[in-house]
């Protein structure tokens, strides 16, 4: 897992409550159990004009010119701004992948469904929660300031505004260590690797019956 520490980018204001997983990647894409290649089909429903299924070329369908993920001014963006209850839904892990796979990093709202907000630490992306007054100022900024930007820094816990603002968030000091360092669950346990192959020859030796 790529390691997280500062983040200056675009921001990207979703101006809709209650997303839940289905609205992030419908269903149908759900058949592939690779972290990669959802990007394409991130908000497939809002972001195209047609139905999307797995195997059509995106690249030929038609956009929703009224969608934020279409907007020119928000190309790039890494980090989405979201309203309460972000993530809501069936629990899929398939919702953050797809986001990360898009580019976005680090999510900003008031509240997360907490399944979906766990999943998202342990698959590389930051759910950031603010008071609900600073997300509609960001929100403000990002849709009336074109090249809107943020700089995200997780060591310090800050939200750097264009004006110089930093706003402090809360973060488990245990997913903070993870996302510093690039640890998922699998990293985490590759940690102990010679302790783990030490305890498989140990145990090869005493009971070879076991490997026969």
């Amino acid at each position: 897992m790529e390691k997280f520490t500062v983040l200056d980018s675009l921001a990207m204001p979703l101006d809709r409550a209650n997303v839940d997983t289905d609205a992030i990647i419908p269903k149908q894409f759900l058949k592939s159990i690779k972290r990669s290649g959802f990007g394409p089909n991130l908000f497939d429903e809002w972001r195209y004009m047609d139905h999307g299924e797995p195997g059509m070329d995106n690249s030929k369908r038609p956009l929703n010119p009224n969608f934020v993920l279409n907007d020119p001014r928000y190309q790039g963006a890494r980090i989405l701004l979201a309203r309460e209850n972000f993530g809501c839904g069936s629990s899929r892990e398939h919702a953050p992948w797809a986001l990360h796979d898009y580019g976005f990093r680090v999510i900003i709202g008031t509240s997360y469904a907490d399944i979906f907000f766990n999943n998202s630490f342990k698959n590389g992306l930051l759910p950031i929660v603010l008071p609900k007054e600073e997300v509609d100022a960001l929100f403000d900024g990002a849709m009336s300031t074109p090249g809107y930007r943020l700089r995200v820094d997780l060591d310090a816990q800050t939200v750097t505004r264009p004006d110089g603002r930093a706003i402090h968030f809360d973060v488990d000091a245990f997913r903070k260590y993870c996302l510093l360092n690039g640890l998922d669950d699998i990293g985490l346990t590759l940690r102990h690797a010679d302790k783990i192959r030490a305890f498989e020859e140990k145990r090869r030796a005493e009971q070879p019956w076991l490997f026969a």
